[in-house]
């Protein structure tokens, strides 16, 4: 029997491992460079460049050469890695209510000046989305 298409899956294969996860946090926490991510995240030297090497094929991450003699680089988001920075934010804010036990490790303040809660609004109406607030109106079946 054949899986439900899903744009949920086609996205999980491409960002769904924890270290690559990890690894687009820090850069869109300004963290660009191979070592920090490395220290940051707790990956191994090897998984860290496989899965960095995998998001820059896909489009999520561009390496750029900020040293020429020896050649080094840094990692920057695409506007592909930028558009993930809502889907990161609403992940931590979930582990900060649901997983995390006390305060949450990392607070961020939006530039109103008030700590950070993100909210998933319809672009339409501006509304929130909440749950049984949606209706599925077409689904490709395997």
């Amino acid at each position: 029997m054949a899986a439900r298409e899903c744009s949920i899956a086609n996205a999980l294969a491409v960002v769904g491992e924890r270290w690559s996860l990890l690894a687009i946090r820090e850069v869109m926490f300004g963290v660009r460079r191979f070592d920090q991510i490395a220290r940051n995240t707790g990956a191994s030297r090897d998984i860290l460049t496989t899965r960095l090497r995998k998001l820059v094929d896909v489009g999520l991450l561009e390496r750029e050469r900020y040293e020429e003699h020896p050649p080094r680089y840094e990692y920057v988001l695409t506007e592909s890695g930028q558009a993930l920075h809502t889907v990161l934010l609403a992940l931590m804010d979930w582990g900060d209510r649901h997983i995390t036990r006390g305060e949450p490790p990392t607070v961020l303040e939006h530039t109103c000046g008030h700590t950070l809660h993100p909210l998933t609004v319809c672009a339409h109406c501006h509304e929130p989305v909440v749950p049984g607030g949606t209706t599925v109106v077409r689904m490709h079946q395997p």
